[in-house]
């Protein structure tokens, strides 16, 4: 059974999802999706932004993302089920499988290499602007010559090297081996199974208007202009699957250990243990999973880059819970986003306390001053100060105790913090905090309020006149 209190994980989705909305508006990202479930159940489903910039469409639950490389774990899963059957083998060869390159310098991967991108294939192949929409995706005949050419870049098992066309053979070889196209085999024997209606391997034109916009990054402009989305070809096993948030992490859940509706225990270990450390990251990788150490936990999972959409999933398969952040920018902060949550959970689960006051939300919210903003927030039956403007929203937490019903106390900061004194709080007679007064002894005031005041505010900060609510 999880370790993992359902009660901590409600109190991290719950902050998590207004910390999104700020990041969403502090950050400038277009739109942000995200999803957390807790053992079989998605304990939160939430969207922040516009689907399209052009449009100002609102972004929702329902938008489907372009999850790109997550594709390559719904491949390895389904290459583990014909292994499962003894339709294939980890140490079969491509060009057993694949006619077309029996003396092509890939002929001798093994499948085990490709799905650990250990073969030393070739990223992308030497013209990769598909990427950017200079060209379509290869098609099969495509990706046949882009396998044929100069493809073995390194020797075998040299070291992790990358390359959505060694997962884009492995589509071909699924459809060797199981006698069905790959997204038809796909879509029967994972999609189909874990009731995902809206997830699919590849760009659907009939749901066309489903799919929320890509972005380009504000890196190189002012402004964002929208990308349309474009099939992915014979690369849809490497890079084509959309979905919801929520959708991604009901599919996640069907990798905990104990969960035999896509594979068996046995073959889910041999996914997650890792197979290569990624050099310059501090993360591994396992067979079609990506494996990062967040705190002290162990996390599998993957990110996807796709032209304007950034998305990224954890989950723990032992503690049995998941989460997916998505991204309608090129530059979406999906990595740290995701991360955070993870970080909020364990923040939670350290400070469970059953018998926690009540009372606590009363002091809950989101509070502002010329400085900046912090949020007071219950985790676990503690009170806690956090920076909603932080991309580790729990890199220096503040603990705060509470001394009266107005009158919280800090218990717990960093040097430089107010170690040991007070924060007090005037309520209005319906029970809402009007103002506090705490941290270097300044008057902060409920967010929404002070924002007005600064939006309205005309001229200069003057001495005397400050930003008053």
């Amino acid at each position: 059974m999880t370790g993992i209190p359902r009660s901590a994980v409600a109190d991290a989705g719950r902050y998590f999802d207004r910390w999104l909305a700020f990041q969403q508006h502090h950050l400038r990202v277009p739109g942000v999706q995200a999803a957390v479930l807790h053992e079989g159940e998605v304990v939160l489903s939430t969207a922040h932004g516009v689907a399209n910039v052009e449009t100002g469409e609102e972004l929702t639950e329902r938008h489907l993302f372009r999850i790109a490389s997550h594709s390559k774990t719904y491949t390895a899963t389904c290459v583990m089920q014909l292994v499962e059957q003894g339709r294939l083998r980890l140490d079969d060869t491509v060009g057993q499988w694949l006619e077309p390159l029996r003396d092509s310098p890939v002929a001798g991967v093994l499948v085990r290499e490709l799905l650990g991108h250990g073969g030393g294939v070739i990223r992308d192949g030497w013209d990769g602007d598909f990427w950017q929409l200079f060209h379509a995706f290869p098609d099969v005949d495509a990706l046949v010559r882009i396998a044929g050419d100069r493809s073995a870049v390194i020797d075998r098992n040299e070291r992790f090297k990358y390359s959505n066309v060694g997962y884009s053979l492995l589509g071909l070889v699924i459809e060797a081996a199981s006698g069905q196209r790959y997204h038809d085999y796909v879509a029967e024997h994972v999609v189909a199974r874990l009731g995902l209606s809206d997830t699919a391997p590849e760009f659907d034109p009939a749901r066309a208007d489903d799919y929320s916009a890509g972005h380009t990054a504000l890196g190189y402009a002012d402004r964002r202009l929208v990308i349309d989305h474009i099939d992915t070809g014979a690369m849809a096993s490497a890079t084509g699957f959309a979905a919801t948030a929520s959708d991604v992490v009901r599919y996640a859940s069907a990798h905990f250990l104990g969960d035999d509706r896509l594979l068996g225990d046995d073959s889910k270990r041999v996914m997650q243990r890792t197979e290569w450390e990624v050099a310059g990251t501090g993360t591994e990788y396992g067979l079609g999973f990506a494996i990062s150490t967040i705190g002290s936990r162990r996390m599998l999972g993957h990110g996807g880059g796709y032209p304007g959409h950034i998305t990224r999933t954890f989950f723990d398969p032992v503690d049995r819970f998941a989460v997916s952040v998505l991204t309608n920018a090129i530059d979406g902060p999906a990595l740290g986003m995701a991360t955070a949550l993870v970080r909020l959970v364990d923040l939670a689960v350290a400070g469970v306390d059953t018998d926690a006051s009540p009372e606590l939300d009363r002091f809950c919210g989101r509070f502002a001053t010329l400085w900046g903003v912090y949020d007071i927030v219950a985790l676990g039956g503690r009170l806690l100060q956090l920076d909603p403007s932080a991309p580790d929203p729990v890199a220096a937490p503040v603990r705060l105790e509470v001394i009266d019903d107005a009158t919280l106390r800090i218990a717990d900061t960093g040097g430089y913090g107010s170690y040991g004194e007070a924060f007090r709080f005037d309520f209005d007679a319906d029970g809402s905090v009007t103002s506090v007064r705490g941290g270097s002894g300044s008057t902060a005031f409920p967010f929404d309020r002070f924002r007005a005041a600064a939006a309205s505010h005309q001229g200069h900060v003057t001495l005397g006149g400050g930003l008053r609510v």
